[in-house]
């Protein structure tokens, strides 16, 4: 299964964990995120903590838990590439995952960040008994 594949199949949620610039942690919920390819992917987030940290420091780690699963999921390890501004843009990627939360948060997105992919790691251990990606 490829990533890809892994993002457009599974639900659930996450958690985002950032660090700011003098190393204090943060963590926060995080819907799952958009594949934008090539190993990139990126999470719609309005201006809060999480982002400023990402500002300061551009690693970051992401536990994805699968809906409906025990105790199955994802770890992935994060460098951030770039952000972005455009509303129209991050409307329309919310859109197509859930047409009313897009209009619930149309207007607390602030910023499209991108992320690439790092290292993806089984939400237990190192994915010798699987494939990750």
């Amino acid at each position: 299964m490829t990533l890809k594949d892994y993002l457009s199949t599974k639900r659930g949620i996450g958690v985002l964990a950032t660090v700011d610039k003098d190393g204090k942690p943060d963590l926060a919920y995080y819907a799952q995120p958009f594949y934008m390819g090539d190993e990139t992917i990126a999470f719609i987030m309005a201006d809060r903590l999480t982002h400023k940290n990402t500002g300061e420091n551009p690693h970051a780690a992401y536990l994805f838990y699968e809906r409906d699963a025990h105790f199955k999921g994802r770890r992935f390890f994060l460098t951030k590439l770039k952000e972005e501004t455009d509303k129209d843009k991050m409307y329309e990627l919310m859109k197509e995952r859930d047409s009313k939360m897009a209009e619930e948060y149309k207007e607390a997105a602030k910023f499209l960040v991108y992320f690439h992919v790092d290292k993806v790691l089984d939400i237990f251990g190192d994915c010798k008994d699987q494939e990750c990606f």
